[in-house]
């Protein structure tokens, strides 16, 4: 008698796509947030519409990474504070804690960035979601340069000048620096903000040169080699 044997379970379909389309579902996150922030900053119900944009990024990040045990371990544990900071916003100037903490949830993005790069780049076959995974990198890198813009702001105040012409406010808050940092990186420059002390600036010179870089070389990289497969081969 011949023993035929069991079929393996097929995941749901909502699971299918958790899987297979984990950098773009994690791509729409982040655009996502950079549509709703300047709609919900301020806004009693955008507020929290927003936190949880940003949980959910914070999540998917961990989720996106999580390729060996590993490798979802060390993002777990980095994403603790990454969520407190994202949740609190504690102020640097109470001590040395909330300083630590922004430190650990940048290492947090820092992370996530070169996981889904040794990810991305390393795949032989170029598919629509290895094209994700570094649009992903592409907008994770200017999200975390203003993490990093914000905290040179916070030690050192008169950092970062906003013109009173285009401006409604004197100090940069989460959103200038986003946009700052965007401006740096896409090289169109921030009208209305301009980076005044020498860390700042440089800062601004290093964002601008990895962003050039990045497009100039990977992403061409990518596009090119996704066109010499057959449409058939894309999943």
């Amino acid at each position: 008698m011949v023993k035929t044997l069991p079929k393996k379970k097929s995941l749901p379909a909502v699971a299918r796509v958790f899987t297979g389309h984990r950098f773009l579902i994690l791509f729409v996150f982040l655009l996502a947030t950079l549509i709703a922030y300047p709609y919900t900053e301020g806004s009693g119900s955008g507020y929290y519409l927003f936190r949880v944009l940003g949980g959910g990024i914070i999540a998917l990040s961990v989720y996106a990474v999580s390729f060996r045990r590993g490798l979802a371990v060390v993002a777990v544990l980095l994403a603790i504070p990454s969520m407190v900071q994202h949740m609190m916003h504690p102020n640097l100037a109470a001590g040395f804690l909330p300083v630590a903490n922004l430190v650990l949830s940048f290492a947090f993005d820092v992370w996530i960035v070169v996981t889904i790069f040794r990810r991305v780049f390393a795949n032989v076959r170029i598919t629509s979601e290895t094209i994700f995974g570094a649009l992903c990198i592409y907008l994770l890198n200017g999200i975390s340069f203003a993490s990093i813009y914000g905290l040179v702001g916070d030690l050192q105040p008169h950092a970062f000048l906003l013109d009173p012409a285009t401006n409604r406010h004197s100090i940069p808050d989460r959103f200038d620096f986003i946009y700052y940092s965007f401006g740096m990186m896409t090289q169109l420059g921030a009208a209305g903000i301009t980076a005044v002390t020498d860390q700042a600036r440089s800062i601004s010179v290093i964002e601008a040169i990895l962003g050039q870089l990045y497009l100039a070389v990977l992403i061409s990289r990518l596009v090119g080699a996704y066109r010499m497969h057959a449409p058939a081969e894309d999943p």
